[in-house]
């Protein structure tokens, strides 16, 4: 501006404005917010996307949690917040209580949601066979539920719904297989089966996660495609077609890495109110899980093309709006609610009368209630997602009324698992650092060997403890590789903190858990019944 100062009237005026415009600039830059990727750093696997209104609704797989088939919503595509669940608990199968077997990674897989003539509807397909079949049909007036169940009707693995203009109905689901619904969705109408489109030479690997939507009288639908050739790695595929019986042809619409992790593909694309179009896609990110990451899509020649203008993921997007509540699917708790936050999720379904929130005001009780032999047989573990970068969850319990065999803590929860615990041994307390493994047997997903390798142990003296477990997610510079480490504390006083045992590298491991790492916060009886924990609050913070 002193310089601005020094020319003639024209010029100044000239300068002036430039200055005036640059600020402008400059405002609107920071007024401008943006989507960092990954758009969930977190464990968000096979998503659907849709619009209703200004609002995008999301739903994800959970598997073995309940309550399942998580629905968040956004108004932004960047504030993100659990507003309610598809089910409670699931019921077919006593191994949904831990029972008989387990349903690790099994129950709610690849849920499909639609909004159809003022109602949301949603088709899902636990693998995990009831007697009366096992694909289920929700709807609701509200996403935020309560949900009711359609119908029941035989399986279809990675289904779509589908509602055509012409009110017929229609479930898209394997390698590009379809059926017909009678149009009270009560059941598949028998003699409609087909495959709509036959593997092309260059699909060597595995189709799946179908997603069917329509535009501008063409039907579209979106496909992950595993391994398609030698070297190659998943890429999202394309078919469109002019009637839905077909023909479809093909086009690869995303082939990308992004942030030094592996190519991404699975998911579905959704339009704004003014006309944009986006993608949301998940990647694996190792021990953190499979993370959703959004991106442009762009029509080119009636395709959906997915990325930036190179086809790539970008490391950020600009968000829809500028000024939106901060919301977020990970949160810490102080238990003063009579009701659980819907950002927890308990492992397999809970036993109801051994928790509580009312017994004492303030605080999450879990109450021992059958004698078992492990954290992964343990009933009543509650759990939430880590997130990356990195991320940070504590809890206080109250140790007083744990019985002699009671084990309760903290831990980076999986198949592969890093615990804080603490051992009721007669009338001693005892910390241990732990590094816990699991492997599970035949179709019913049996506990069989699990191994416990005590790092550090530490007597107690008090029956009050701070446990913490701290996430590291970044990338490590390595190709496709995450840091992925736990790391553990414990305090005497909540504001001192002391690192016990070693750092723990997490892990994803489809064939067991097939989830990312979770907090989870758990109390179980090796002995005798009876015994219990109060948990006084869950701090969190993401960095």
């Amino acid at each position: 501006m002193s310089f601005c100062l020094k020319k003639k009237p024209v010029i100044l005026l000239l300068c002036l404005l430039n200055t005036l415009s640059l600020i402008a600039d400059d405002y609107e830059t920071m007024k401008t917010e943006k989507i960092q990727n990954p758009m969930l750093w977190a464990d968000v696997p096979d998503p659907d996307i849709i619009r209703v209104g200004d609002t995008f609704y999301l739903v994800s797989t959970t598997m073995h949690l309940m309550p399942g088939a998580p629905i968040m919503k956004s108004k932004d595509l960047k504030n993100w917040e659990t507003v309610g669940y598809i089910f409670d608990k699931l019921t077919d199968s006593p191994k949904y209580d831990l029972q008989q077997g387990t349903v690790y990674g099994r129950g709610q897989w690849a849920t499909s949601l639609k909004y159809h003539n003022g109602k949301f509807y949603a088709l899902l397909a636990p693998n995990e066979a009831g007697p009366m079949g096992d694909t289920y049909i929700f709807s609701a007036e509200k996403a935020e539920g309560p949900w009711k169940i359609v119908s029941r009707m035989r399986h279809f693995h990675d289904c779509s719904l589908f509602f055509d203009d012409d009110s017929r109905v229609y479930v898209v689901y394997g390698t590009g297989e379809m059926m017909e619904l009678k149009p009270d969705l009560s059941d598949v109408i028998e003699g409609t089966h087909r495959q709509i489109f036959q593997r092309e030479e260059d699909e060597k690997g595995l189709l799946e996660g179908s997603r069917l939507i329509k535009h501008n009288g063409k039907y579209y639908l979106l496909m992950i495609s595993h391994v398609y050739a030698p070297g190659k790695h998943r890429r999202e595929v394309c078919y469109r077609a002019d009637n839905i019986q077909g023909p479809w042809e093909k086009q690869v619409i995303l082939e990308s890495e992004f942030g030094g992790f592996s190519y991404e593909a699975q998911g579905t694309i959704v339009d704004t109110q003014d006309g944009d179009w986006y993608g949301i896609i998940f990647q694996d990110r190792g021990g953190v899980g499979r993370v959703l990451t959004v991106m442009p899509c762009r029509w080119i020649n009636g395709w959906p093309m997915l990325g930036d203008e190179n086809g790539k993921v970008p490391e950020q997007v600009r968000a829809l709006k500028s000024g939106e509540p901060e919301a977020h699917i990970v949160k810490a708790d102080d238990f003063s609610s009579p009701e659980l936050g819907l950002h927890w999720q308990w492992n397999h379904n809970p036993i109801d009368n051994a928790w509580s929130l009312t017994e004492r005001q303030g605080c999450l009780r879990l109450k021992t209630n059958r004698v078992v032999p492990n954290i992964y047989l343990a009933p009543n573990t509650l759990t939430q997602r880590m997130e990356g970068p990195e991320c940070s969850g504590a809890i206080e319990m109250d140790l007083s009324k744990m019985k002699d065999g009671d084990c309760a803590g903290l831990a980076a929860f999986n198949s592969d698992t890093g615990a804080l615990t603490i051992k009721k041994k007669g009338k001693k307390l005892v910390l241990e650092m732990s590094e816990q493994s699991v492997k599970l047997t035949g179709q019913d997903k049996v506990v069989g060997d699990v191994t416990e390798n005590v790092i550090e142990s530490v007597p107690l003296k008090q029956q009050k403890i701070w446990l913490r477990v701290d996430g590291d997610f970044r990338p490590t510079g390595g190709r496709f590789g995450g840091a992925d480490t736990a790391t553990f504390f414990y305090s005497l006083d909540g504001e001192n903190w002391t690192k016990i045992g070693s750092d723990y590298k997490m892990r994803f491991d489809w064939q067991r858990f097939f989830m990312g790492s979770k907090f989870a916060i758990f109390c179980y009886a090796t002995k005798k019944k009876g015994g219990f924990v109060d948990i006084e609050d869950f701090r969190y913070c993401k960095k």
